[in-house]
């Protein structure tokens, strides 16, 4: 049975999260080495950490096996390098509000790898559930010419966020499904968190082996921390603690489909605080809404 408190705690994850997409979109500003993914996945894990030794230290730790650590690590590779690396990578080409509607692409994904993956029926709600966020896709793509462009987005073309955005929704998907197989042999989310963060933060610091910018991006969060990029990644982090809050007291299903307000929110905090560097236009409200309708469908059925 769904819980007032368990509606509090998702309402605070969405917050967080919109507000992590706004500092991170202000901190790009300053045109850095880097976007602030590599200094999220630091804090994540750092808290998320604490937090599992905190908790562990007052009422036990759950038993956890080496299988476990290694599906949260396999999952952290997706979710945080993947995932998270990428979405910042669309925040920085396209700004906060563009790239929260494009997470909405998450659910499609994931509904993608249920029914290939673990075998799921796809039912009618969720094929018209995928057709409503291809079409909300579709919508951000095509309406986003005549719009504000950060300065990390270029126009002539198909601007890179298209892409970047996609490739993470994809990339969080999977990387849910993994957790999801850690889950069921250590049932301890913020220790999957933390060690999740901590494999994707060694991949960030091996790819700045072959990547010039991946090395700049590393060695530019120990020289000259952001102040912006700082709170983004700790707002994130207080928005995923929440969400595991929320899935101790409502099914994971009202959860997400709560959760998805978050992209209202981001139009909201973006319209008031980053109006001078984006655009809130008619095709990109209609495509959260339809994003968001999509998303119900999904989880509903």
């Amino acid at each position: 049975m769904a819980t007032a408190l368990g509606d509090a705690f998702t309402v605070a994850s969405s917050f967080f999260f919109a507000a992590s997409n706004i500092l991170v979109a202000r901190g790009n500003r300053d045109a850095r080495e880097d976007n602030g993914a590599f200094v999220s996945l630091l804090i994540t894990a750092g808290i998320a950490g604490a937090l599992w030794l905190a908790f562990g230290a007052v009422r036990g730790f759950e038993p956890v096996t080496w299988r476990a650590i290694a599906w949260f690590a396999g999952a952290g590779l997706f979710t945080a390098f993947i995932g998270r690396v990428l979405f910042y990578s669309a925040i920085e080409k396209l700004g906060a509000m563009r790239s929260s509607a494009m997470k909405r692409l998450i659910p499609f994904f994931s509904v993608m790898l249920g029914v290939g993956v673990l075998g799921e029926r796809l039912t009618g709600g969720m094929v018209a559930g995928m057709a409503l966020i291809l079409l909300s896709f579709v919508l951000l793509v095509g309406g986003a010419r005549g719009t504000k462009s950060p300065p990390g987005g270029k126009g002539g073309g198909l601007n890179a966020g298209y892409i970047y955005g996609p490739v993470s929704a994809l990339g969080y998907a999977t990387g849910y499904l993994l957790r999801k197989m850690g889950l069921a042999e250590a049932h301890d989310a913020l220790l999957g968190a933390s060690v999740g963060c901590l494999a994707g933060a060694a991949l960030f610091v091996a790819t700045g082996l072959f990547s010039e910018r991946y090395a700049r991006a590393v060695r530019a969060t120990f020289d000259r921390p952001s102040g912006w990029l700082l709170a983004g990644g700790a707002a994130a982090t207080f928005g995923q603690v929440f969400y595991f809050a929320a899935l101790n007291e409502n099914a994971m299903a009202r959860v997400a489909l709560v959760s998805s307000s978050e992209v209202f929110i981001t139009l909201l905090l973006g319209w008031i605080f980053l109006r001078r560097r984006e655009t809130l236009t008619g095709s990109l409200v209609l495509a959260a809404v339809l994003g968001f309708a999509g998303a119900a469908l999904v989880i509903g059925f």
